[in-house]
């Protein structure tokens, strides 16, 4: 009964102290309390409600514990850190059951049910606390049951299928081998009623409510639940939940139910369309747009303006003051950092190991603490589009994935081999009339404005002029962040630097007070998914609605600068339901880099198994000239190839679980 238990007797602690930070979401368990005494106090009471919120997981983490499973296993992303890093043995197939589970790295089932638990004791309690009005108490209990609404759809998408508490709380006199998962459409129906209910009580902005928004800025919303929601169906009516084959005939629970649909059902993308659609009629989020570069007509042209625009705007998706966006939906502020002065804690103000900015940043660059552990893969940097044509440049690769022989579109623009003298980079918009020359690959040259807002391609300068500094990676001394066979480089070829903050410089030999001004918004759900959502279900639902899909797709291509896709692909792509649904998948890899959602995106549309498989691919780093550091190579990251099979599309259950639940049905393959 030890799943149980832990899970019973999370109610015991119940007495909190807030930390010293300035997040509605940390707040930490200091001792034990009785629960009339801690609901009869509002302060109290709300204490609790800020803990539930204390579960939501790290997703801005790019190899941590949180975001290392959305982020690290996808094909968006290439990490060098191999030999500890726990994200290979998914990439290489090496795990099972068996794996540490609860807790770790590995999953989060302990953690979210405890949380979920955690959500049904507020609910059940709450009406004790006699000192907030009949409308704040209403409002707790909306937030309360979209958490947990939340904390059940992060496990349905790791695990697939959960068992379902409801209103109970677990009780160690339930017999633990009665207990087994529910049917996705159980959990896909408990989950989107919660979201629709709570929506109708939910503020549509918390000041509607006197909460002031810099401090209280991520409690739950009417947009937060509605977009919640959107998502939910989305996932429901995608492939892998929605009739797939690997799982016709298999996993039947305790109960005797199918755990998966035996059948197809299309009007679910109806369901997905109509959800993604009550987000856009509220009319309360829009795309970040700035236009505050303006031409001058001599060192910045109407198209320069145009195309830094374009990086500004995406930019401040993410850099934003430390204010929210009218694109934020629902999110949190980036939660690694801590404040300090000093040189020994200024790493934690980068995020640590696992964190956003120190994983990525390049080593022996003049950056504090940078690793370069993290970077893009070369499956993403092919992806981004040209600017001129607007396509996306490369179709495929030829074998199983073999990246050195990439299938170019030919009327994309891109060309694959060479070097050009003399080419003007675009560096960015806080320095719009910097524009250094420097020899640049042809693979890099011409790209969308979002590629050099994310990416920074060997040979180019770093974003940050005071420093004029030229990034390159391979291995001589005179490159400024050298190969190491062994230590601490850049492995792919290219740095990922969305995150950095424009004209900051994390010197290795200065303090770190200027740190404490980053703050950046990490958006859970924004407006560009809500879009992109949208299209996606308009182009697959039986009255399937190409207009709306290219109009919704076009708001997220238009805000990065690109054409619309009709230019771009012909007015024939709205009659081509394949290749329009082929262009929204590359836009929202593009779109939503680093952001946890490729993964989870490729596993529903059931195309992991084709996109992920195949050796590490990066260019020659280790390569002696910078010249013939652009070739394409295997062996630099790791000894065993990127696998990718049927039962890898779900996340094992715990043995461990098993064997207290033993009529629980395991995944398949497991």
């Amino acid at each position: 009964m030890k799943y149980l238990k832990i899970l019973a007797m999370s109610v015991l602690a119940l007495a909190f102290s807030l930390t010293s930070c300035d997040s509605y979401f940390e707040v930490e368990l200091d001792d034990q309390a009785n629960l009339d005494d801690v609901f009869s106090q509002s302060n109290t009471a709300h204490r609790y409600l800020q803990h539930i919120y204390s579960y939501i997981p790290l997703e801005e983490e790019i190899i941590g514990s949180h975001g290392g499973w959305g982020t690290a296993r996808s094909d968006e992303s290439t990490y060098s850190f191999y030999q500890w890093v726990y994200y290979i043995n998914y990439r290489t197939g090496n795990y099972s059951s068996a794996t540490p589970s609860n807790l770790t790295n590995y999953g989060f089932w302990d953690r979210f049910y405890i949380a979920i638990n955690q959500c049904t004791i507020f609910l059940n309690n709450i009406d004790k606390d006699t000192q907030d009005s009949p409308e704040e108490i209403a409002m707790m209990k909306a937030e309360a049951r979209f958490l947990r609404a939340y904390y059940y759809f992060c496990l349905f998408r790791q695990y697939g299928p959960v068992f379902l508490w409801f209103d109970q709380t677990p009780d160690e006199s339930i017999d633990a081998a009665t207990i087994d998962r529910h049917t996705v459409d159980q959990n896909i129906d408990f989950i989107e009623k919660e979201l629709w209910e709570v929506a109708q009580i939910l503020p549509t902005d918390i000041t509607e409510i006197g909460l002031d928004e810099r401090t209280y800025m991520g409690r739950a919303t009417k947009g937060a639940a509605l977009a919640l929601r959107s998502r939910v169906l989305l996932y429901a009516a995608s492939p892998l939940y929605n009739g797939a084959d690997i799982y016709k005939g298999q996993m039947k629970n305790y109960y005797g139910d199918y755990l998966f649909p035996q059948q197809e059902d299309p009007e679910k993308w109806q369901k997905a369309a109509d959800a993604a659609y009550e987000v856009i009629k509220m009319n309360k989020y829009s795309l970040v747009q700035d236009n505050s570069v303006v031409a001058n007509g001599t060192t910045i042209t109407d198209e320069d303006a145009k195309f830094l625009n374009a990086m500004r705007s995406y930019q401040l998706v993410w850099q934003n003051d430390g204010t929210w966006s009218n694109e934020t939906i629902w999110g949190w502020w980036w939660r690694t950092s801590s404040i300090s002065t000093n040189d020994t804690s200024g790493y934690d103000y980068l995020g640590g190991v696992g964190g956003t900015m120190v994983p990525a940043l390049p080593p022996n660059f003049g950056f504090y603490a940078g690793f370069g552990g993290s970077a893009p893969s070369l499956k993403l940097i092919d992806t981004y589009a040209m600017w001129e044509s607007g396509r996306y440049p490369v179709k495929g690769y030829e074998g199983e994935n073999d990246m050195s022989k990439p299938i170019i579109d030919p009327q994309s623009g891109y060309v694959a081999e060479g070097f050009t003298d003399n080419y003007k980079q675009y560096v960015d918009p806080i320095y719009p009339e910097w524009r250094p020359t420097i020899k640049a690959h042809n693979s890099c040259i011409g790209r969308e404005p979002r590629y050099y807002a994310n990416v920074v391609p060997n040979g180019f300068y770093w974003p940050h002029q005071a420093q004029n500094k030229k990034f390159t990676c391979y291995n001589s001394t005179e490159a400024t962040s050298p190969w190491s066979a062994s230590g601490n480089c850049i492995r792919v070829g290219y740095a990922w630097r969305r995150a950095y903050p424009a004209g900051f410089w994390f010197d290795s030999s200065t303090t770190y007070t200027p740190l404490q001004n980053i703050k950046w918004i990490y958006p859970a759900f924004r407006m560009a998914e809500i879009y992109l959502n949208y299209a996606e279900a308009c182009n697959e639902k039986p009255q399937r609605d190409a207009e709306a899909a290219c109009e919704y797709l076009n708001k997220v291509r238009n805000r990065a600068g690109l054409n619309n896709i009709e230019e771009a692909y012909g007015e024939g792509i709205k009659n081509d339901k394949e290749l329009l649904r082929w262009c929204i998948q590359r836009e929202r890899m593009v779109e939503f880099t680093f952001e946890a959602q490729r993964h989870y995106d490729a596993c529903r549309w059931m195309i992991a198994k084709e996109e992920y498989p195949g050796p590490w691919y990066t260019l020659a780093c280790d390569a002696t000239t910078y010249e013939e550091s652009y070739a394409r190579k295997t062996g630099l990251i790791a000894n065993a190839d990127n696998v990718f099979r049927d039962k890898d599309y779900l996340c094992p259950i715990y043995s461990g679980t098993l064997a207290e639940m033993t009529n629980m049905t395991q995944n398949l393959g497991f």
